[in-house]
């Protein structure tokens, strides 16, 4: 895939605060989603008793009408977030190797550099620790911190936004879905989706993977270092 969907040039001279997702997009999909997916499985066939397919279809049913499966349990099953967002993120964090060519870049970066994510702050800590990029970012604004509403609800950006002051004409986010990419869009920031390599090699919905031409996407890329260093800033 091209560094860009887009012809336009890859004009970032106006931004101040860069915000990154976490899952997917500052490290390749294949690497921590599978133990994640598993539990996430594992944790629905405990709490609701059921068999391990009807775990899987309801596990992608919440998640795509509800923005993640933890919304739809508590929606419908006054599920305890603390105890499942505890046991999902129980994984191998070990996977994850130092990405120094992405540490590299985002120090480059003019700016402020947050991450907004569904999971965790503890998880976020793990990843950026393996990756040995936690001392360019910030902060990290989470679930909880979003009050458990997901992205892409409105409000979570809303929130985002308010409480780190970020104006978001002056703001890129970057994302692996197009679908959390379309609020921000509408709200003024310059969107880039995330297409990691190894995207099929683990299960992933075929509507996850869908939107990369949509008309709030700015710029699709592959490699999230590369692209960054392409912006020659």
């Amino acid at each position: 895939m091209p560094i860009s969907s887009r012809s336009a040039p890859l004009e970032f001279s106006h931004v101040t605060a860069w915000v990154f997702d976490l899952d997917n997009t500052l490290y390749p999909h294949h690497l921590l989603w599978q133990q994640v997916d598993d539990r996430i499985r594992s944790f629905i066939v405990d709490f609701l008793k059921v068999s391990p397919d009807e775990a899987f279809r309801v596990q992608k049913d919440y998640y795509k009408r509800y923005g993640t499966t933890m919304r739809g349990l508590m929606t419908e099953h006054a599920l305890n977030h603390e105890d499942y967002l505890e046991y999902v993120h129980e994984i191998d964090h070990s996977v994850l190797e130092p990405n120094p060519a992405l540490g590299a870049v985002l120090q480059k970066l003019p700016g402020r550099k947050l991450i907004l994510t569904n999971g965790t702050r503890k998880h976020a800590d793990a990843v950026m620790q393996r990756l040995e990029i936690e001392r360019h970012f910030e902060d990290v604004f989470d679930i909880a911190a979003a009050d458990l509403d997901p992205k892409p609800h409105p409000q979570v950006y809303d929130r985002f936004l308010k409480k780190h002051g970020v104006d978001p004409r002056k703001a890129a986010m970057f994302e692996d879905l197009a679908r959390n990419l379309s609020v921000p869009h509408a709200l003024g920031m310059t969107t880039v989706l995330v297409v990691p390599e190894h995207t099929r090699e683990v299960f992933r919905e075929g509507w996850e993977l869908e939107g990369r031409d949509a008309l709030h996407i700015d710029h699709v890329t592959d490699d999230l270092a590369r692209f960054l260093q392409a912006i020659g800033r």
